[in-house]
């Protein structure tokens, strides 16, 4: 007899989204093409990208967790944020839920750091260096000495993305984010791998990776794997198959 308590089935992982306006591209966070799995979404109403990114999002904690209740209450099993700077309020919000919480890629960093050989670090790329601080580093687990690489002052992305432009020039961005990879790898010749915080940033991880040989990490790489605990794939096994006896 199968349990029930949820309302819709199949789609263990809720998204917490930023209020925006600005088009999201096949890669992004918020157009759900860019999933192999079913999600949930919240527009979580008042938290601009420029007053999480630039401000302080604590503030905006009740608005979250209200958000993210609502999830819950549909049927998610986890839940995840659609900015990387949301860190800060990690703790408070999986108190809140009481189910597994992913407020941030730079989650990841640890994780990619035990992969990497001695000698070799991660580096991470923002779209705000100027205002990624060691709070947000430390909310996610993140050493202090991480280097940092950003899309500030180049073309469009950090302008456009922050600024919630309702139009972008997305090859610009993609410019942008080459560059930024680029000089955050000439500054951190010992970097192993590159995880990206931004949200957004996720249509041009493949063009990182070219530019600079290193792997990448996304929030796509991070909800992917997050997804694969909440719902794990089934694997029909044929028992009756001559293969499995003994």
């Amino acid at each position: 007899m199968e349990q029930g308590g949820k309302t819709v089935y199949g789609a263990p992982v809720g998204i917490l989204m930023l209020e925006t306006q600005f088009p999201r591209i096949h890669g992004d966070m918020g157009n759900a093409m860019t999933w192999n799995f079913p999600v949930h979404y919240r527009v979580v109403r008042g938290a601009t990208p420029d007053l999480v990114v630039r401000g302080d999002p604590t503030q905006l904690l009740d608005l979250f967790v209200e958000a993210g209740r609502d999830l819950v209450a549909m049927g998610c099993d986890g839940i995840t944020t659609n900015c990387g700077f949301l860190a800060l309020i990690q703790d408070q919000v999986k108190q809140a839920l009481g189910v597994p919480v992913a407020t941030s890629s730079l989650m990841q960093v640890p994780m990619v750091q035990a992969l990497l050989p001695q000698g070799k670090r991660v580096g991470v790329l923002t779209i705000s260096k100027e205002t990624l601080k060691p709070a947000h580093l430390q909310a996610a687990g993140v050493p202090l000495d991480t280097p940092i690489g950003g899309t500030d002052g180049l073309r469009c992305f950090t302008r456009d993305i922050l600024g919630d432009a309702p139009q972008i020039d997305f090859e610009s961005c993609r410019l942008d984010m080459i560059d930024g990879a680029r000089a955050l790898v000439a500054e951190n010749p010992d970097l192993g791998a590159i995880v990206l915080e931004c949200t957004n940033m996720v249509p041009y991880a493949r063009d990182v990776r070219r530019a600079t040989g290193l792997p990448v990490f996304s929030i796509e790489s991070f909800v992917t794997w997050f997804q694969a605990g909440l719902l794990p794939r089934r694997f029909d096994l044929e028992l009756d198959d001559p293969r499995w006896s003994s």
